[in-house]
């Protein structure tokens, strides 16, 4: 998200869910709440997870450290690796515990600043336990090249053998591309590089790419499972407008294009130029609070009534809400066709979150709630974001 903010200052100025069937009662842990705004008429929006109340009483629940250390292959010396910010998390639930991935990023020095993604688990999914050293990192690899500014923003599913499968962004300081990495237990993990690299004869490798949220079931023991349609898997992706893309075996990826004749939905902006063929699934709206940019949320859940994705997004008065205040981040909810994921059935007329914290108004990136991570555990539902690009939050509601 922050990397897309530099291009953006610097080339033009200044997530959901269908709950039908998933049973269970409120979580017993006493922590002091606080209802999340929700401006969406009661009866509108019944396939939407609303109503998240923010755990006040323990947010933000990570921020910045100075005690985690590693020696960065690259720079071969020690390197406080969370010493700046952390933010931007994905969820996994495993063995009892939440496993939080999160990105962080050092202090700015004579070696510059680098995002890594690093581990962290809770037996409560509210306070974590961080690992010393993080466990995705610009290395010695191949893709070294495409890494020099870090690896961001993950989200991470599984597939039916237990195997977990990242998509991240990968920053070379210029260019946010999405790739993918798996792992058998979530500190061990294999690169495979650009995730449309063999994609239309590789035309994409150069495009700005990020944000790959791939359909999921959300199992009642709190896996998250990717789950194919019509034999592909399927991911939502993109931080200008949302795209699709589909798989066979969750590493290689194959973006949506227009068929003849289609036209985009909505004139096309910033990153989006780059991509005119592709097929919009989710358009930014004018006048509206996801007037700027849409950019997929935590991986997308597969129901009985649709796919159920939580978004992010970006309001500019001038061609959005004029309420809001220039560049602050919302989240809202959308809903597509269980059988064509293309298809956009409904979405939320407004936001469901907003940044209404000072942690989440003033920070590296100020009026930022940023949603990437959905746990269900212990008969609750966890929604975990990134404060602005600088702290991780949770807001919690029961599992219906």
């Amino acid at each position: 998200m922050s990397s897309f903010d530099e291009y953006a200052r610097r080339a033009w100025g200044p997530a959901l869910l269908l709950l039908a069937g998933c049973n269970g009662t409120p979580n017993a842990a006493t922590v002091a709440t606080a209802p999340v705004a929700t401006a969406q008429p009661a009866q509108a929006n019944r396939w939407a997870l609303l109503n998240f109340t923010k755990v006040d009483s323990a947010n933000p629940i990570m921020g910045p450290s100075p005690v985690g250390k590693f020696t960065d292959p690259v720079l071969k010396r020690i390197v406080l690796w969370e010493e700046k910010d952390v933010f931007n998390p994905a969820v996994v639930v495993r063995g009892g515990k939440v496993y939080m991935l999160y990105r962080a990023e050092n202090k700015v020095t004579t070696f510059g600043k680098a995002s890594r993604i690093g581990l962290a688990s809770s037996t409560d999914g509210i306070h974590f336990v961080r690992e010393p050293a993080p466990v995705l990192y610009p290395a010695h690899d191949a893709q070294q090249p495409y890494e020099t500014g870090g690896t961001e923003d993950p989200r991470v599913v599984e597939d039916a053998s237990g195997t977990y499968y990242m998509t991240y962004t990968a920053y070379d300081g210029k260019l946010a591309r999405l790739h993918v990495a798996s792992s058998p237990d979530l500190r061990h993990w294999t690169k495979y590089g650009n995730a449309f690299a063999r994609a239309a004869g590789g035309k994409y490798l150069g495009k700005w790419s990020k944000s790959g949220a791939i359909v999921s079931t959300y199992e009642p023991d709190g896996r998250i499972v990717a789950t194919k349609i019509k034999g592909k898997y399927w991911m939502y992706w993109g931080d200008a407008q949302i795209w699709l893309a589909t798989s066979d075996d969750l590493i290689h990826w194959t973006p949506l294009e227009m068929g003849p004749g289609e036209q985009p939905p909505v004139p096309l902006r910033a990153q989006a130029l780059t991509l005119p063929h592709l097929k919009v699934v989710l358009p930014t709206r004018a006048g509206k609070f996801d007037s700027d940019l849409v950019e997929s949320g935590p991986p997308a859940m597969l129901t009985d009534q649709g796919i159920c994705l939580i978004y992010n997004s970006r309001n500019v008065p001038a061609i959005g809400d004029k309420s809001l205040p220039e560049g602050i981040y919302t989240a809202a909810q959308a809903l597509f066709d269980k059988n064509d994921p293309s298809k956009l059935l409904q979405r939320t007329d407004t936001y469901f979150m907003r940044p209404d914290k000072l942690y989440e108004r003033t920070g590296q990136v100020n009026q930022v709630v940023f949603l990437e991570g959905l746990a269900r555990f212990k008969s609750t539902w966890f929604l975990y974001y990134g404060t602005a690009d600088s702290k991780i939050a949770v807001a919690t509601r029961p599992v219906d």
